[in-house]
C-alpha cells in the first residue's frame, strides 16, 4: 500500500498546491511573479518539455522489446480512447444533451490523463519497466486529439470549419513542441535500446527524480486552473463519466489486450499497465477543447474534478485487484 500512498500523496499535494496558489493569488494574499495563467503554461511546458521527456528516454532506453506482439500496446490505447469518446456520445444522447454538450462529453469519455497521472502511477507500480510501457501505450494519443477528438468537438460545437485539410491537422500535431518533445524521446530511446548500447547507472536516479518532479510540475499546472464552483450541477454527466473512465473503458481496454494476447508477455506486465493506464481520469486536455470551442465549459471541468477526485478511491482498489492472486499470469 506504500505505492499507493505514494502516489495519492504526491496527486493530492500537486493539485492542492497549485489549488492554494490560484485563491491566493485571486484574492491578493500573495503576489505571483507572473499571472497565473502564464505561470500554468511555464510549469506545463517544464514538465512536457524537459522532465518527462528525459523520463521516457531512460525508461524506454531498457525496456524489453522481444516479443513482437508489443507494438499492439498503442493500437489498445488508441482503441481505448476512441471507445471512450464514443461512450461519451452515447451518454449525451441517454441525457437528453445538446449537440454542444454532445461535444464535452465526447471530450471527456475520450481524452484521459495517461500522461501525467497515469504514468506516475505504473512508474510507483511497476518501476521503469512498466513507465515505458506507458510512453508506447500512448503514441497515438495527441494525433488522436488532434486530428479526431478536436474536428468531432468542433463539428458539435456548430463552429465553421476552419478549412483546414487532414494533411493540414496532421502537420500541425507533427510541428507542435510536445509532440516532437515526446516523440524525440521515445524514440531515441528505442534506437539506443535497439542498438544494444548499455544506459550508465546515472540514468536510473535521473529517472527517478525526473517521473514524480515532472509530474508534480503538471499537476501544480492543472490546480491552478480548478474551479469547485459548479461542480453541483453536473452530477448526472459527471458520474457518466466516471463510469465510462473507471468501468467501461477498463474492461474494454482489458478485453481487447487479452485478445491480442498480451497478458502473456513480460510476466503479465503489459496487461497490468493497461489495466491502469485506461482506468485514468478525464485529461486537462478536455478543458482546452471545450474553451477553444466555446461550449460548457463547467461541464467540462466538473467531469475532469469529479473523475481525478475519484482516484482516491480508483488508486486503493487497482493496487488490491493488481495484488490478487486470480490476476497473476
Amino acid at each position: 500500500m506504500d505505492k499507493v500512498l505514494l502516489s495519492l500523496a504526491l496527486i493530492i499535494s500537486g493539485l492542492t498546491l497549485g489549488y492554494i496558489l490560484q485563491n491566493l493569488d485571486r484574492r491578493a494574499i500573495v503576489s505571483l511573479p507572473v499571472p497565473v495563467a502564464d505561470l500554468r503554461k511555464l510549469l506545463q511546458k517544464a514538465g512536457l518539455l524537459f522532465f518527462m521527456p528525459i523520463s521516457f528516454l531512460g525508461a524506454v532506453w531498457i525496456v524489453s522489446f522481444e516479443n513482437v506482439r508489443v507494438v499492439l500496446l498503442p493500437v489498445v490505447g488508441l482503441c481505448a480512447l476512441l471507445f471512450g469518446g464514443i461512450l461519451g456520445l452515447a451518454a449525451a444522447r441517454l441525457l437528453g444533451k445538446s449537440n454542444r454538450d454532445k461535444g464535452v462529453l465526447y471530450c471527456c469519455g475520450s481524452f484521459t490523463n495517461i500522461g501525467s497521472v497515469g504514468s506516475l502511477v505504473c512508474y510507483f507500480f511497476f518501476g521503469e519497466p512498466g513507465f515505458a510501457l506507458v510512453a508506447l501505450y500512448k503514441m497515438f494519443e495527441e494525433i488522436t486529439y488532434y486530428t479526431i477528438g478536436f474536428p468531432i468537438t468542433r463539428y458539435y460545437s456548430g463552429a465553421t470549419d476552419d478549412g483546414k485539410s487532414t494533411l493540414s491537422r496532421l502537420r500541425g500535431v507533427f510541428t507542435d513542441p510536445f509532440v516532437i518533445a515526446a516523440f524525440t524521446a521515445f524514440f531515441l530511446g528505442l534506437f539506443l535500446n535497439l542498438a544494444h548500447i548499455p544506459r550508465p547507472p546515472l540514468f536510473e536516479i535521473i529517472t527517478a527524480v525526473c517521473v514524480p518532479a515532472g509530474t508534480f510540475i503538471l499537476l501544480v499546472s492543472i490546480g491552478l486552473g480548478m474551479r469547485f464552483s459548479r461542480v453541483s450541477k453536473y452530477i448526472p454527466e459527471s458520474t457518466a463519466v466516471s463510469i465510462i473512465k473507471f468501468i467501461a473503458v477498463p474492461i474494454f481496454g482489458c478485453s481487447l489486450a487479452y485478445l491480442f494476447g498480451l497478458q502473456s508477455l513480460s510476466d503479465g506486465l503489459i496487461f497490468k499497465v493497461v489495466l491502469v493506464v485506461t482506468s485514468m481520469p478525464v485529461a486537462f486536455n478536455a478543458l482546452v477543447a471545450a474553451s477553444i470551442y466555446d461550449l460548457d465549459l463547467d461541464m467540462a471541468n466538473s467531469c475532469w474534478l469529479v473523475t481525478t477526485l475519484g482516484l482516491i478511491a480508483i488508486l486503493p482498489l487497482l493496487y488490491f485487484i493488481l495484488s490478487s492472486s486470480w490476476f497473476m499470469f
